[in-house]
């Protein structure tokens, strides 16, 4: 895949079948072709899936359904489970987790738990936690789509890493199975959000990423309509995304009023206007009860005025779609020149807002303090950590990559 014209690394090849290779990341019928020249029947297969997806195995020996002979077989072949591992772990004083997971080839990306969710994801921000004898009663993983992003957003400390490579789609799907055998989920009891809202541009990774939801719905088992995936308004990535029968909800990162202000914050406004990136959005076709969700940081001066609020409001009702918006106060990054808004600024926009008929909530800040909440994520290490910040006892270290 390229971006502007340059190619970007790729190491599929490295993980696909061909010769063997890692198997976390294959689909159902790619694992049957797989194991199709080691004469097994076909139970084998489902008992192969059921490990890699339902139950997160690290390694071909944790496959105790399987006879020691045919897992020293397929060692022997060079296959290895290669599902991504957390190398690195950050904790908030609000619960929140920052992991480093490690890729196929070392490199690390970031991916967030947010016990008991930010509200965001369900459009109740004022409920309370549920958590009963000290265990979470619901969880949000927010999912990294590329190391680093090629957007440029100028408010999102994830710009100023660039790109580095896209993920593959078991790097993507990965990072939840490494998340969810680290929290000891059950995908039965547990209710599980995903958010693709980590770092990168989803829809510049389209292939992998639709693939990996592929992976996380069919062979992980978690329904999509608890997924929500967020672009920057790509809108070829939004054109195509109309089409998908299987998909994650919707959320556009959207963020100015107009494309005056969208342009000196998101250089990305140069090749899609709002008024472009709404007409592919309204392609898309909302699942009953759905709404596609314009995400909107406010930053102190720049776009949180209330004349901005109602030049948001006029651009939402024109969508015709059901909607809401969800307003987040900026959160700070070193070397980015905003300032969050106030409080009563925050307050007085959502109001605002909601007298114009919009549905609005403010997302609650999760895992600031660790350099987790949205737009922070930029690989930080021990290093790199803010007062503040506490690591827990797996994680006191900077990962490489």
């Amino acid at each position: 895949m390229t971006t502007g014209g340059k190619p970007r690394t790729s190491i599929l090849d490295a993980a696909g079948v061909a010769g063997g290779g890692v198997l976390f990341g294959l689909s159902n019928e790619e694992l049957s072709l797989t194991l199709r020249g080691f004469g097994v029947p076909r139970y084998r297969l489902q008992q192969l899936v059921t490990a890699l997806y339902r139950q997160w195995v690290e390694s071909l020996e944790e496959i105790t359904s399987w006879p020691k002979k045919l897992r020293e077989q397929v060692t022997a072949a060079g296959f290895r489970v290669g599902m991504p591992s957390i190398v690195g772990t950050f904790r908030s004083i609000d619960g929140t987790e920052r992991y480093l997971i490690a890729g196929y080839d070392g490199q690390t990306v970031e991916t967030v738990w947010m016990p008991e969710g930010d509200g965001a994801e369900d459009g109740d921000e004022a409920e309370e936690p549920r958590n009963r004898g000290g265990r979470w009663s619901r969880a949000t993983i927010c999912v990294s789509s590329q190391i680093g992003c090629a957007v440029n957003c100028q408010f999102c400390l994830t710009a100023k890493l660039g790109i580095v490579r896209d993920l593959t789609a078991g790097e993507i799907a990965g990072q939840v199975a490494a998340v969810l055998r680290r929290q000891r989920a059950d995908l039965e009891r547990d209710r599980i959000n995903l958010v693709f809202m980590g770092m990168g541009e989803p829809f510049l990774n389209y292939d992998a990423f639709m693939a990996a939801v592929r992976l996380l719905v069919g062979e992980m088992g978690i329904s999509e309509s608890r997924m929500t995936v967020s672009t920057s308004g790509i809108v070829p990535g939004i054109q195509r995304f109309a089409e998908e029968a299987i998909r994650p909800r919707l959320a556009i990162s959207l963020n100015a009023p107009n494309d005056a202000i969208r342009e000196r914050i998101m250089p990305v406004t140069r090749k899609w206007s709002i008024e472009e990136v709404i007409q592919a959005v309204q392609r898309v076709r909302l699942r009953p009860r759905e709404r596609v969700t314009f995400e909107y940081v406010l930053l102190g001066g720049v776009n949180d005025r209330l004349e901005d609020a109602d030049q948001l409001a006029r651009v939402v009702r024109r969508t015709n779609l059901a909607a809401k918006v969800n307003l987040i106060a900026w959160n700070p990054g070193p070397g980015i020149a905003f300032r969050s808004p106030e409080a009563g600024d925050v307050a007085r926009f959502q109001e605002r807002l909601r007298e114009s008929g919009v549905l609005t909530f403010v997302r609650k800040p999760r895992g600031r303090d660790i350099y987790a909440a949205c737009g922070q994520l930029k690989k930080t290490g021990d290093a790199d950590r803010p007062s503040g910040e506490r690591a827990d006892g797996e994680g006191q270290r900077k990962a490489a990559g």
